[in-house]
């Protein structure tokens, strides 16, 4: 586990540019933060005019109230947050939950996916509220690839390199939550950090103690029949409630998504080009206000 532990740490410190850094912090003393993971295209791209991805994880309870009650039950909270850095406006999609069910989630023990597939992949720890939060982090991540390398084990060949088994993975993930992939990107994943995959299926695998062979450039779990068995059972309980809990969140973003107007211009200004100007009724019903923006958006590229 030490060896896990070590190799998790080092990765949580790789270095973003100093703007993704300066918006982490102002995000986290936004949402009252103890912790701010940074992850998604833009930790591989560096591109500022993409959307950055942050997950806060915060101490507190969720709000009382509807919103809280829904919170509980739902996580994350998401939200679209925009920073400004001198002359640069900086967007950003952030996710929302307390630590301890961020580092409960990390062990498989819900019937949620979301969290272990998310955080088995490249991230950077880059803001925390101290020394007890960085290392609790640092254990959430741990617990995420043990979790994803334990269910490569069986849903990946019976014996193959180590790349088959984090392909598998992602490949039923994938088919398991209510998400459109186009067919090889597990491949896209893998790429960016092949070497980084392939190191940390072993060490997961070691700190789990699922025993193994290894062969050349190929590993063979060595499960019991029983214990496949069990993984197997449980895998196909995620795999039912994937889609339900997927389409749930959906449901909520649409309703509780905090500066939803906002998110939805930037994106449909950067995929269409055409600029949208929000009213402050908009911002209040950006459910109402979307057809109006449709219609704009035709009427341009008609004209165009």
């Amino acid at each position: 586990m030490q060896q896990l532990r070590h190799a998790i740490a080092e990765m949580l410190t790789t270095e973003v540019r100093p703007e993704i850094v300066a918006a982490a912090t102002v995000i986290a003393e936004r949402l009252r933060g103890s912790a701010v993971l940074f992850y998604g295209s833009v930790l591989r791209t560096g591109d500022l005019d993409g959307l950055l991805d942050f997950y806060v994880l915060t101490e507190g309870a969720p709000q009382p109230g509807l919103r809280g009650a829904v919170s509980r039950r739902l996580w994350p909270d998401i939200s679209f947050e925009e920073v400004r850095l001198g002359d640069r406006l900086l967007q950003a999609k952030v996710a929302t939950m307390p630590l301890a069910v961020f580092a409960k989630a990390a062990t498989g023990a819900f019937a949620d996916t979301t969290i272990w597939t998310r955080f088995v992949q490249p991230s950077a720890l880059l803001w925390i509220a101290g020394p007890a939060q960085a290392e609790a982090v640092a254990d959430a991540i741990a617990a995420s690839a043990i979790t994803a390398a334990r269910f490569a084990a069986v849903l990946g060949p019976a014996h193959g390199a180590p790349l088959d088994y984090w392909k598998a993975l992602f490949r039923e993930t994938y088919r398991a939550e209510f998400r459109v992939e186009r067919p090889g990107r597990e491949d896209q994943i893998l790429a960016y950090d092949p070497d980084r995959y392939a190191t940390l299926l072993q060490l997961a695998w070691n700190a789990d103690g699922v025993p193994y062979r290894q062969s050349g450039g190929e590993l063979t779990p060595m499960l019991a029949p029983e214990v496949r068995a069990g993984l197997l059972r449980t895998w196909r309980s995620r795999q039912r409630m994937g889609k339900p809990l997927n389409a749930a969140r959906l449901v909520k973003a649409a309703f509780l998504l905090e500066g939803a107007a906002r998110y939805g211009a930037w994106k449909v200004e950067r995929h269409t080009g055409v600029p949208v100007k929000l009213t402050p009724w908009a911002e209040r019903h950006p459910l109402l206000a979307a057809p109006g923006v449709l219609w704009k958006v035709w009427r341009a590229r008609a004209q165009a």
